[in-house]
């Protein structure tokens, strides 16, 4: 039995400023633009504003791509158009610079920081910085077999809160998070029917690279007996987290929670994201506030996700990439709309808002 109790953070977590979403609210209301007229940037700004407790919403400064990357043993059963085991190849990809959120962090004025909670890979292919937190090599085919112990499962929920702590003390002020994984669509997948109630056709989608009517049905079949093994411990999110999750899985998770003790925004990325967050929200019901849905990514898993959650993406331009690009999309929208409403001046006094 792990002795990390998630439920905890329930009394740690905070809501964003309410107050001062109102007052971000009514300077909106004042500035010469009419009301409305910029579409959900004003959303956004108002979210923002209430995440940083000041009005008016300070500019993003030092965004940050956070990855976690995994091999997760179930990809052996041909549920990926990838080959199991190579996630380190999707890594390599970004720190060569030869991935879109790799192209895309350098135009937006993002860095990229990478953690290897559990790649199935010899750590000397990968420069320490990156494998120096792995909690395991892969993990267990989580239709047959759990993918953590207890004890790996509670040890990548700590790394998750130290990267966050980490990324708090260095000043990130927004979070783009992501993931680098191999066969991690079909274990999301599995997480969202379990917490959601559903049946494995529900959730499961082609995944990031799609796959063939074949694979979809193999895929299916593993998320279907995935769930009988995840069932019986649904009362217990670190459990649940060790019995059809990953290490991967288990350090975003503590990750977005820690996030949220630091007040530090985050945008989610796709459907493993979506599927960590309502394993969080299960543990701390006030902890999605402090999250932004950067995009629909098409997978069903992830609509399911962010439905329960209440969160609307920002974008929805069929991104299916993963890596953390469609939530880095999302980004300049953020920046825009932080700058319109700080620096778009107020009307005069008897001037009309229409």
């Amino acid at each position: 039995m792990s002795t990390l109790n998630l439920d905890d953070f329930s009394d740690l977590i905070e809501r964003p400023d309410g107050g001062v979403r109102r007052d971000a609210e009514e300077r909106r209301e004042r500035l010469a633009v009419p009301p409305g007229a910029l579409g959900r940037l004003d959303e956004l700004a108002e979210w923002l504003a209430a995440a940083q407790g000041q009005v008016p919403v300070k500019p993003i400064e030092r965004p940050r791509v956070v990855l976690f990357a995994a091999d997760h043993g179930i990809a052996s059963a041909g549920v990926s158009a990838r080959a199991a085991s190579t996630g380190h190849e999707l890594v390599r990809a970004v720190l060569d610079g030869a991935s879109p959120v790799a192209v895309l962090a350098g135009r937006l004025g993002a860095t990229i920081r990478i953690v290897d909670a559990g790649l199935d890979c010899d750590p000397g292919l990968l420069p320490a910085d990156v494998t120096g937190h792995r909690v395991r090599r892969g993990s267990g085919r989580i239709d047959v077999e759990d993918a953590l112990t207890a004890e790996e499962a509670e040890a990548a929920v700590r790394l998750g809160m130290r990267i966050a702590d980490e990324e708090a003390d260095s000043g990130t002020d927004l979070v783009v998070l992501g993931d680098l994984s191999v066969g991690g669509t079909t274990v999301a997948a599995t997480l969202v029917a379990a917490l959601c109630g559903t049946d494995a056709s529900v959730v499961t989608g082609r995944g990031g690279l799609p796959i063939d009517d074949l694979a979809w049905m193999r895929k299916c079949a593993a998320i279907r007996d995935a769930l009988r093994r995840a069932r019986p411990v649904l009362g217990d999110q670190v459990a649940l987290l060790a019995a059809v999750g990953g290490a991967d899985m288990a350090a975003i998770t503590g990750f977005l929670l820690q996030c949220a003790v630091r007040r530090t925004p985050v945008i989610l990325d796709g459907v493993v994201s979506a599927a960590c967050g309502l394993v969080a929200q299960r543990a701390a019901f006030r902890a999605p506030d402090w999250w932004l849905a950067g995009q629909a990514s098409g997978e069903p898993g992830q609509a399911k996700a962010l439905d329960r959650m209440a969160l609307n993406p920002v974008l929805d331009h069929g991104v299916t990439v993963g890596e953390g690009t469609g939530a880095l999309l999302a980004l300049p929208l953020v920046q825009a709309a932080a700058a319109l409403a700080a620096e778009l001046p107020e009307r005069a006094a008897a001037e009309p808002t229409e």
